[in-house]
């Protein structure tokens, strides 16, 4: 959430890093005529509430005066008093309303892109920083299958048994796909636990505070799967329950930073991509997914993530599968960040890079929506965190990077080193 008053103070310059994001989709007028209005009304009940307890106090001392309290000044100045109540009791349900409307324009603004964050009005226009592995890439002899077509072959994946079970865009993984799955989710916890990361296992069933304070809700509802019974969601994604680990407290400074990863299964609708990657283990509405999330002083925000794409890059050169990094440009951030890197790996049957991680910066937005604070030793009042979160990696993905990256020319495929111990074998 962006800061009111820093709304207030700077409008022009907000709105000119808002439309960095795209020209004319974010009005700041609504919001500031709406916190007019509001601080009007405070103005007004602060004032009448202040006379209102002058009443009170005068109309005490007048009687312990030893005025009896039927004489006409008593009682004129419990008339004023009663209407006083009386428009305070209007009053303080229409400031409340006005808040809540406040609240809800705010939470529908996204972050500001940084300083630095390239100009852009589309992926398009998102930056290359680097590339890496063209040294691993498949030798062009070798005829490519999709993954999801090897898999089948080799009896690893199966789509429609999981249609039957579930719906469209599930999976089951049988046998070796299972277990390379599992060795993944264990190679990639043990790398960022080594990387000074601390484990976490977060409940998957998460409130709806939970999803407005990580600014998934409320504008991406749509987004994620509801359980009606209960004001309960299942997790899109670990970054949510890891930073709402701190929702609503004050940490002390010596306590940050905070490094946490997680492996879950998330869960998403994936609404407005129907007709896209309908095949295979790209976009599926259960996937597992290790998550870094980092809360941090704002002072070390940038380095921090800096080394958070580094930790995220690390798995994919351990695996020696390529990979390149692209800076979003100001029209493709996310909502929450602003900052952040995309990798995308090589994926060969389509001859195209394709995301596996999205390492974001978000500042203070996420600690402003969820109130999570710091206070440092011998300074007055506190300060809001900065909060980073990125893939360290999606699991289903690194898998077809894998089976595409890794297959043989006799339709096998070849166990990545690092993966060999923990699958025991070095074929599939």
């Amino acid at each position: 959430m962006l800061d009111i008053k820093q709304i207030r103070d700077n409008p022009e310059g907000i709105q000119e890093l808002l439309d960095r994001r795209g020209s004319g989709k974010y009005d700041l007028q609504p919001i500031l005529s709406l916190n007019q209005r509001q601080r009007e009304l405070e103005t007004l009940r602060t004032q009448l509430q202040a006379r209102s307890n002058e009443i009170g106090k005068l109309v005490g001392q007048k009687i312990k005066a030893g005025i009896n309290a039927q004489e006409s000044e008593i009682q004129e100045l419990r008339e004023e008093g009663n209407q006083l109540k009386a428009t305070l009791s209007q009053l303080e349900p229409q400031e409340k309303d006005l808040r809540v409307q406040l609240e809800a324009l705010l939470l529908s603004l996204p972050n500001l892109p940084s300083a630095v964050t390239p100009l852009g009005k589309s992926e398009l226009e998102n930056v290359e920083v680097n590339r890496w592995g063209d040294e691993y890439l498949p030798q062009a002899s070798v005829e490519i299958l999709p993954h999801w077509e090897i898999g089948e072959k080799l009896g690893i994946l199966n789509f429609e048994r999981a249609v039957k079970v579930a719906q469209s865009r599930f999976v089951t993984l049988i046998g070796a796909g299972a277990a390379l799955e599992r060795a993944l989710i264990s190679f990639m916890l043990d790398r960022q636990i080594a990387a000074g990361y601390l484990e976490i296992m977060p409940p998957v069933l998460i409130n709806s505070q939970s999803l407005t304070a990580t600014s998934q809700l409320p504008k991406f509802a749509e987004e994620s799967f509801k359980c009606d019974a209960d004001d309960l969601w299942l997790s899109p994604t670990a970054e949510v329950p890891l930073t709402n680990l701190y929702r609503e407290e004050i940490l002390q400074a010596s306590q940050l930073p905070i490094y946490h990863c997680a492996y879950t299964p998330c869960f998403r609708r994936e609404a407005g991509s129907y007709g896209r990657d309908t095949r295979g283990l790209i976009r599926l509405h259960q996937f597992n997914k290790v998550e870094l999330v980092k809360i941090v002083h704002p002072n070390n925000s940038e380095a921090e993530h800096q080394q958070l794409v580094k930790d995220a890059q690390a798995i994919l050169e351990a695996l020696k599968l390529p990979y390149r990094t692209l800076e979003l440009c100001t029209g493709d951030l996310g909502f929450a960040a602003a900052k952040c890197y995309d990798l995308e790996v090589w994926l060969p049957s389509s001859g195209a890079y394709r995301e596996i991680s999205s390492c974001s910066n978000c500042t203070d937005f996420q600690a402003r929506r969820g109130s999570i604070r710091f206070k440092e030793t011998g300074k007055k009042g506190t300060q809001f965190v900065h909060t980073l979160n990125g893939s360290g990696l999606a699991v289903g993905r690194t898998m077809a990077a894998i089976l595409e990256n890794y297959q043989q020319p006799d339709g096998t495929i070849r166990v990545p080193e690092v993966l060999q111990p923990y699958l025991g074998r070095e074929v599939l």
